[in-house]
């Protein structure tokens, strides 16, 4: 396998783990090699969007030994998404489990150290009782499947070119968009692919009430340094980036403010750096933001080149991931 030039895609790998709630408790682990769910046609999932995702990665580090990202939040991330739209949350301990069990069953997939690649982990959830009501689900299926990814921007840690339009928005008002449903991401596809037609690389939403504040960047969180301050939109409608969570308490290591807060668009102005971030990205810097409604262009760099303060950010970040920091804040699960 060409690890250095993996694109963000599906690779096959050799087991996915699955577990199945069913009258009233979860069941045991299974281990599974066949990449097919077998399913009732009137699955609430199918019907009515009970359907709910995670992403994760296991890096190999320096050391050889593999190591999995914050899988606790997630975990804790994938719970509130379940209880949002009225599935049975996954418990930590067989969430965890199940993590380590798959990345162990697929160890030769984990890229090697230094390839720039690694091993992402798709837990999912989907509601699996025949529903032609509008009813939640009974009997959910957990799944975990892994694949061998490279950057998410083919650019790599490149400034790329963003921008906004009105005409799209990403989720409704006091809708879902704080829980990681597919929905949020079938409702991004028209503007995604709009844009990248245009030759942007991600949409940069507004709020979707008042079109005044920024809100997320595509599938990413939107990050900004102004005046060694780290800002970052508060948002009822936001997916909270586990990412962004890590690198705030790194920003906060690092002596810079943080500041989580509505960032008004005309704010963009004044800003010195820029990124979307999230587990995918990592971190993407912006050099450019064209508003297409008013046609005003914000220039975040100025050289081409991403800024010293999001480099450092990511690089150490990075470091965490791979073992080749010290992981003083214990975001690490080493799998044995």
């Amino acid at each position: 396998m060409d690890w250095a030039n993996l694109a963000f895609g599906y690779i096959p790998t050799d087991y996915n783990v699955r577990c199945t709630f069913k009258d009233g408790k979860w069941g045991e682990i299974e281990v599974s090699s066949s990449e097919i769910i077998n399913m009732h046609i009137a699955a609430s999932s199918l019907h009515y969007g009970q359907e709910i995702f995670e992403g994760l990665k296991a890096f190999r580090g320096a050391d050889g030994k593999i190591r999995v990202f914050r899988l606790e939040e997630n975990a804790a991330r994938i719970q509130e998404s379940a209880r949002g739209i009225l599935m049975e949350p996954i418990p930590t301990e067989l969430f965890a489990e199940m993590v380590k069990k798959v990345v162990k069953l697929n160890e030769r997939f984990v890229p090697p150290y230094g390839s720039g690649a690694s091993l992402y982990i798709r837990p999912l959830e989907i509601g699996m009782s025949p529903r032609i009501g509008v009813k939640p689900a009974s009997e959910y299926l957990f799944i975990i499947m892994v694949s061998p990814v490279g950057p998410y921007f083919k650019e790599g840690f490149k400034p790329t070119n963003i921008c906004i339009m009105r005409e799209y928005d990403r989720v409704a008002p006091c809708g879902t968009g704080r829980w990681k449903v597919g929905g949020n991401y079938a409702a991004s596809l028209t503007a995604g692919e709009h844009a990248h037609s245009l030759g942007y690389s991600a949409v940069l939403y507004l709020d979707p009430k008042e079109k005044k504040y920024i809100d997320e960047c595509g599938p990413a969180n939107f990050i900004a340094i102004k005046n060694g301050k780290y800002i970052t939109p508060a948002s009822d409608s936001i997916l909270p980036s586990i990412t962004n969570k890590s690198l705030q308490q790194i920003a906060k290591d690092m002596g810079l403010e943080v500041e989580a807060r509505h960032i008004p668009v005309e704010e963009l102005a004044e800003i010195d750096e820029a990124a979307a971030v999230g587990t995918a990205a990592v971190a993407s810097p912006v050099a450019e933001i064209h508003d297409l409604d008013t046609n005003h262009k914000y220039i975040v760099s100025k050289d081409g080149q991403p800024g010293p303060v999001v480099t450092a950010l990511y690089h150490k970040l990075r470091g965490i991931q791979m073992g080749e920091e010290a992981d003083i804040h214990g975001w690490n699960t080493i799998i044995d």
